[in-house]
């Protein structure tokens, strides 16, 4: 299992409609196989930074897989405008 942690700011003003398009935009996450759960969280100290917390089977199911499917369009639709550019975004393993 690999970890996607994504970090997105809001562009000034669009603090809302961010969270609310990464809430809605977490269904199209569900819906591929290789998803196996996602949480999103919100900054404390500064609310126009938001986590995206994704556990794929692995980095190239969410690579190659969920990244060059329909999916991928179709989260990105919620959110266009709404984030500065370019999101942070990295891989994890869990050790232990």
């Amino acid at each position: 299992m690999v970890i996607e942690i994504a970090e997105f700011t809001a562009v000034p003003g669009h603090e809302e409609a961010l969270a609310q398009g990464l809430s809605a935009a977490m269904a199209h996450f569900r819906a591929s196989p290789a998803c196996l759960g996602i949480t999103l969280r919100r900054c404390l100290e500064d609310p126009a930074i938001f986590l995206y917390e994704v556990q794929w089977a692995s980095l190239t199911a969410h690579v190659e897989g969920f990244r060059k499917s329909p999916l991928f369009a179709s989260y990105r639709a919620h959110i266009t405008g709404h984030f500065v550019e370019p999101v942070r975004m990295r891989h994890f393993s869990t050790m232990e």
